[in-house]
């Protein structure tokens, strides 16, 4: 597992604990704490059935009050647990509250692990205790290996910037390996910066870089019913808060959809049983929300993902996948293109090798083009293979 190097942003505390949750001692709750009221923004999962901490997060969020810290357990998702649910998250954020004297409203609280098993609430306190006492600002290493599950690697990004000619720093943490699927959200994702930005301008970037980022990704169709992404603003760097959409919000816009686009990319890389990350572009489309369903089709089916798994040159699976998308598509106009190797242009092209083809779908990463010919719509996805190690994972997930 690669070791963090990265500085956490001025104001920022971070720690990861074992609380007693998973075995061997190995890091299991995780810890962030901003000295300053942080202005926060988040997006959380569309699926119906919500985990108790995605349900308090979207009423933190209407509610517009700052975040101090945040606190994560893994192990349990504390989902399909009833009203006890709801009460272990918000006593989780009170015992927190109470240690680092702040309002309880000011503690977001988050959980991943397996669903429908109630919280240990006397291991989750203990805890709380022990992630509090630990926060220094060298704890961001320890924040990125406790909020893991089923990941084999942590996943970092950071970015250096300036707002008014002072430097600004921006660091994101993320976990997630499975059940990822582009419906806002896919995983637990935290993005700190010492920058300053007003609340509405902030929800801006954040939404405007999910579209580009976490949304484009998939592992395996499964839409989690835990999952978040939040942004907190400390304003500890002292740069001028930004409150306009003029150069500084530029500069903070781009350096958080590169950070966010740095860590989907990394999920995808650490999908469950994955071994190939695939990068699928469609253009040409009538407009780019229909590219992005063509996308979307190549990027979840299965016979795709295997077919790329098992290095098989079954090319023919790529528009199969664009014509049930719901996107426009003529196949006497299209072209597939898989490596840059161009295999069908409104028809087979003569000569193409499958043991060429077989060579390049053999490589780490496998990019697939498909044009469609027919306006400038355009988007790009992320997936990865589908192997026979994620469904090992997957049967025997809880035990």
């Amino acid at each position: 597992m690669k070791k963090l190097t990265l500085p956490l942003p001025l104001g920022f505390l971070a720690s990861g604990i074992h609380a007693g949750l998973k075995s061997k001692q190995k890091l299991d709750m995780g810890f962030i704490y901003s000295a300053l009221p942080a202005i926060w923004a988040g997006v959380v999962t569309k699926n119906a059935v919500k985990s108790a901490p995605a349900r308090r997060t979207e009423e933190l969020l209407k509610g517009r009050k700052p975040l101090r810290a945040v606190v994560v357990n893994t192990k349990y998702a504390n989902d399909l647990t009833g009203r006890q649910g709801y009460k272990d998250a918000y006593d989780t954020a009170g015992w927190a509250g109470k240690l680092l004297k702040v309002p309880a409203h000011e503690v977001l609280v988050h959980s991943t692990g397996v669903i429908g098993v109630p919280v240990p609430r006397p291991k989750i306190q203990k805890g709380v205790r022990l992630g509090v006492a630990a926060l220094s600002s060298a704890g961001g290493d320890d924040f990125s290996r406790a909020i893991l599950t089923t990941d084999l690697v942590t996943k970092t990004s950071a970015r250096a910037f300036t707002i008014g000619g002072k430097p600004v720093w921006m660091m994101g943490f993320a976990k997630g390996s499975g059940m990822i699927h582009p419906n806002m959200a896919t995983m637990l994702v935290y993005i700190l910066t010492d920058a300053a930005i007003s609340k509405l301008l902030l929800d801006k970037a954040l939404r405007e870089s999910v579209d580009m980022s976490f949304n484009r990704i998939t592992v395996d169709g499964d839409t989690s019913p835990s999952d978040s992404v939040v942004v907190l603003a400390n304003g500890a760097s002292r740069a001028k808060t930004i409150t306009t959409t003029g150069a500084d919000y530029r500069a903070f816009a781009e350096a958080l959809k590169g950070v966010s686009l740095d860590l989907a990319q990394d999920v995808i890389r650490d999908g469950e049983g994955a071994t190939k990350f695939v990068t699928v572009t469609v253009q040409g489309a009538k407009k780019d929300s229909e590219a992005l369903m063509a996308a979307k089709a190549i990027a979840h089916s299965p016979l795709v993902k295997t077919a790329v798994f098992g290095a098989d040159p079954n090319w023919g699976r790529v528009l199969t996948a664009v014509g049930y998308s719901g996107a426009a598509v003529d196949e006497f106009k299209a072209k597939v293109a898989i490596g840059g190797y161009v295999l069908y242009d409104g028809q087979p092209r003569k000569g193409w090798s499958r043991a060429k083809l077989k060579k390049i779908l053999q490589q780490k990463d496998v990019t697939i083009l498909v044009d469609l010919r027919l306006g400038k719509g355009k988007t790009t996805v992320y997936t990865c293979d589908l192997t026979d190690g994620y469904i090992d994972i997957n049967g025997r997930y809880t035990t």
